[in-house]
């Protein structure tokens, strides 16, 4: 459930990627290359064995051909595998289901909703061979940081075939940028620390075996929702009168 996040800072790091301005000379081949081959993706946190993650980028083989030195210079982001719950300072979380409608469903089935808010640690490394490149790297992604539009980013979450964008904040846009001791005389490395607090979205639909709407099939891609009340019929001293409500949007109780 946290892939999204994952995928929704990839989409945030090729902005960046697409914003830089060669300032030096390697700067400049960067950019011919493509996100594809200036930016990866490192398994966890990386801070104590950065230079392990640019050689297993490197292994990664992104042209195809014989292994050669790391191109230079390169970003790695890594994020962490730990988890922390959103402090109730900033926000809260749904833990009790909710009935919901989802926009764009036209079955117009009813879910529970649930949803979890959790700060995600994740790290930036810009690895560059001299330190002009590597600063210009780190300065300008603050920089991105800094612009309004880019303090959030959507991650997509799908559900009985309707996506919906959940946010993704930053916590910090002025976080600092520390130096990355690293054994080789030739690479510089600068690191940037990010939390992002996302909030994630759990759906309910009825099990198989549940009472439902019959308007899909429990425990496949398009459930079933949950049965509502959208006729009610009262008894009068004169007789018996239909209510019905026209909308499922008036939902009584399952």
């Amino acid at each position: 459930m946290f892939e999204p996040v994952k995928i929704g800072f990839g989409g945030f790091m090729t902005e960046f990627y697409n914003s830089i301005v060669p300032t030096t000379k390697p700067m400049t081949e960067y950019l011919a290359r493509g996100v594809g081959k200036s930016i990866a993706w490192a398994p966890s946190r990386m801070i104590d064995a950065a230079e392990e993650m640019l050689s297993s980028w490197q292994r990664n083989d992104t042209d195809s051909a014989p292994t050669q030195p790391a191109k230079m210079p390169a970003i790695i982001v890594a994020m962490a595998k730990d988890y922390i719950p959103t402090g109730r300072d900033f926000t809260r979380q749904v833990a009790d289901s909710e009935w919901m409608i989802m926009p764009g469903d036209v079955k117009e089935r009813a879910f529970g909703l649930r949803t979890i808010a959790g700060d995600i640690r994740v790290q930036i490394a810009f690895f560059a061979a001299d330190e002009p490149t590597a600063k210009s790297l780190a300065a300008q992604f603050c920089l991105f940081l800094d612009r309004t539009h880019n303090r959030s980013f959507n991650s997509v979450y799908s559900f009985a075939g309707v996506s919906s964008d959940w946010p993704v904040q930053i916590e910090s846009p002025d976080s600092p940028v520390s130096n990355a001791q690293s054994q080789s005389k030739n690479i510089n490395i600068l690191v940037c620390d990010l939390t992002l607090k996302a909030q994630i979205p759990l759906f309910d639909a009825p099990k198989a075996g549940e009472p439902n709407d019959g308007k899909g099939v429990p425990g496949t891609a398009d459930p079933a929702g949950f049965p509502v009340v959208i006729e009610v019929d009262t008894v009068t001293p004169t007789g018996t009168t239909t209510d019905s409500f026209g909308s499922i949007n008036k939902i009584i109780a399952p």
